[in-house]
């Protein structure tokens, strides 16, 4: 507390700042960081006992951030007890444009971080996600547990629409009604009283935050990208959060009311919901102490942990084709030759795609992804290049919890045994999906045809699977994904 105390005793205090007190002269500097072609611009603040990444999605630019006094009190205070990570997602700021009819998918955004983090040379951070921030925070957080310390979950949710089992999301028609109404109103002063209802009346913050929205992102952009979070689901991954998580929320917000916040608090293990006064979504408005009272609080209190075990990945099986036949036809020093080609072609392409190659099942192989994307591109190229020995395979993928096992050389769980399944199912020449890999990589630029539901052998409840039917060419989207450091 020592950090906020000498800032406090300066004279910053939220009434402070209101009255003019300003930071400009230890406002960070802004760095880029390359993705392929693509810029990702980003901010270091602080010296803290712990690293804290702030994602705020598409409202996002980390340079006129600093032109609201609120804003500036709150990344100090933030940065007085932690080192503070700030960036802006491709699409959105200071980074570079992406096609608003073809963005990237919550892994290329989480990929955005990533890259950001072993650039400052983080190895494990905070994450503290704001609104459409939160699917890429929940996601990183599930598959890459050993480089997240904790969860911060402010205003918002695992998933917007309603659905059967999920009756606190917006109807599909009330959906569509805020997709229209960002899109009308998004970088004008009206927005105000939608995003900050307390501050409707204040006409110096009314012009700042229009200007703000302007620069983040344009108003067809903000509404893509609106219907990209509306859409979202990312449910599964509640369960495999094992880090300390605080879920914070305004009772009287609108756009993610308190039932979603309890949502995730009841379905993330270790998770504490705060439930504070006022109406707005934005964080540094009503209230602006208390909740960085309760963000220092929270951080102060995260111990060092252990090296996980289990993580969500992306499975993917294949299996040869009539491997039986083909052996007796082809006699065993063919086969065996065979078989060899298959498995160097199968790990030169799960390595391109920064998979990891577990093993070869005879005729066929298991290999684990972070990413649903790479996975089905790598089952692509596999499928083409075996296509060249004059046999064919069958493929099938699924996401969920696995275990690592033998430091990460051999993997189980439910989730390795389902992708066996979906493979068993598959025709030859498919390559056959789980609806949750599907939902991962909606938006993106792979198709998939309905293939009916399904009973997966010793695997409860009906599974409905979907066949990938190609991939469309890709927009700009900076190449290749940025190297592992861990």
């Amino acid at each position: 507390m020592a950090n906020r105390r000498r800032l406090e005793g300066g004279g910053v205090t939220p009434k402070g700042v209101e009255c003019g007190f300003r930071f400009s002269q230890l406002r960070p500097t802004t760095k880029f960081a390359k993705l392929g072609n693509d810029r990702v611009g980003y901010q270091v603040l602080g010296d803290g006992p712990i690293d804290m990444v702030f994602l705020t999605g598409m409202s996002s630019h980390i340079d006129l951030r600093w032109e609201e006094p609120l804003n500036e009190y709150f990344l100090h205070r933030l940065a007085s007890f932690s080192r503070l990570i700030l960036f802006d997602r491709r699409g959105t700021g200071v980074s570079d444009p992406v096609p608003f009819d073809h963005l990237p998918t919550w892994e290329q955004w989480a990929d955005d971080m990533r890259l950001v983090l072993d650039t400052v040379g983080s190895e494990r951070a905070a994450i503290m996600a704001w609104f459409d921030g939160g699917p890429m925070a929940m996601l990183f957080a599930a598959t890459y547990p050993e480089r997240t310390a904790a969860l911060v979950l402010a205003h918002t949710a695992a998933r917007y629409v309603r659905a059967d089992d999920y009756p606190q999301g917006f109807v599909p028609e009330v959906a569509e009604q805020l997709l229209h109404m960002v899109e009308e109103l998004w970088g004008t002063e009206g927005f105000v009283s939608i995003a900050a209802p307390s501050r409707s009346h204040d006409e110096g913050f009314r012009q700042r935050y229009g200007r703000y929205l302007r620069a983040a992102a344009r108003p067809r952009e903000a509404a893509a990208q609106l219907r990209n979070l509306l859409w979202a689901d990312v449910r599964h991954a509640l369960g495999l959060i094992h880090c300390p998580t605080l879920v914070l929320n305004r009772t009287g917000y609108r756009m993610v009311t308190t039932d979603h916040a309890r949502y995730l608090a009841d379905h993330i293990p270790n998770a504490r919901l705060v439930e504070l006064p006022g109406m707005d979504g934005v964080l540094v408005t009503e209230h602006a102490s208390e909740i960085l009272d309760r963000i220092e609080e929270f951080l102060s209190r995260i111990p060092g942990g252990s090296v996980p075990d289990r993580v969500l990945a992306t499975v993917l099986f294949t299996d040869i084709v009539n491997s039986t036949d083909l052996a007796a036809s082809m006699g065993d020093r063919r086969w065996k030759a065979v078989l060899e080609t298959h498995d160097e072609i199968s790990r030169d392409h799960v390595a391109r795609f920064q998979g990891r190659f577990i093993e070869s099942t005879g005729d066929g192989m298991l290999a684990t992804f972070d990413r649903p994307g790479r996975a089905i591109r790598a089952a692509a190229t596999i499928q083409e290049a075996i296509r060249a020995l004059g046999i064919g395979i069958r493929a099938g993928l699924h996401a969920g919890e696995i275990e690592l096992r033998e430091g990460g050389h051999r993997v189980g769980g439910i989730a390795v045994h389902i992708a066996a399944r979906v493979t068993a199912i598959a025709e030859p020449g498919e390559i056959l999906a789980s609806s949750t890999v599907k939902d991962l990589v909606a938006g993106s630029a792979v198709e998939f045809s309905d293939r009916g539901v399904h009973d997966l052998k010793g695997v409860p409840g009906a599974w409905r699977l979907f066949a990938v039917e190609g991939t469309r060419p890709e927009a700009r989207r900076g190449g290749q994904p940025p190297p592992s450091s861990s």
